[in-house]
């Protein structure tokens, strides 16, 4: 399980340090592409052949199917890391996610997210004052009672 929160500059190549806690799990070589809420998504080889699989389910006669498949795949990049625990972002998902120079890496379970700084702090702003009713709506379902 990927978690923990990280903070990093990119810099004017586009390169962006991978903390080391999160390099092992992730592996050497890994998909980065578009994510939700104005994030990157990044998986593992063997996540990704997970999630890849899972969209080619859906079905291409949906509108809602064709344009999340189209968002996903369309910005997937395959990445590595070089010899200093970096990658190198490409340009249309750095302008994506409004990334300029702080960027926040996120374990995110089975993915990590890259979020610049001032979205991420956004969100949280946004949002922690709603994690108690947001926690009760998924956790009591009967299936996960906390």
């Amino acid at each position: 399980m990927l978690m923990g929160e990280f903070h990093h500059n990119i810099d004017e190549k586009n390169r962006l340090v991978i903390p080391s806690k999160f390099r092992n799990e992730l592996g050497e070589k890994f998909i980065v592409t578009r994510g939700l809420d104005k994030c990157l998504f990044v998986f593992s080889l063997a996540e990704w052949d997970k999630f890849a699989s899972r969209l080619k389910t859906l079905p291409f006669t949906h509108r809602d199917a064709r344009n999340f498949t189209r968002f996903l795949l369309s910005g997937a990049a395959d990445c590595e890391l070089d010899r200093s625990g970096r990658v190198c972002i490409t340009s249309p998902l750095i302008e994506y996610a409004d990334i300029i120079k702080e960027c926040v890496i996120i374990g995110a379970n089975d993915r990590l997210e890259i979020w610049a700084k001032e979205s991420w702090d956004k969100f949280i702003s946004e949002n922690e004052d709603n994690l108690s009713d947001i926690a009760e709506n998924l956790f009591t379902t009967g299936d996960f009672d906390a």
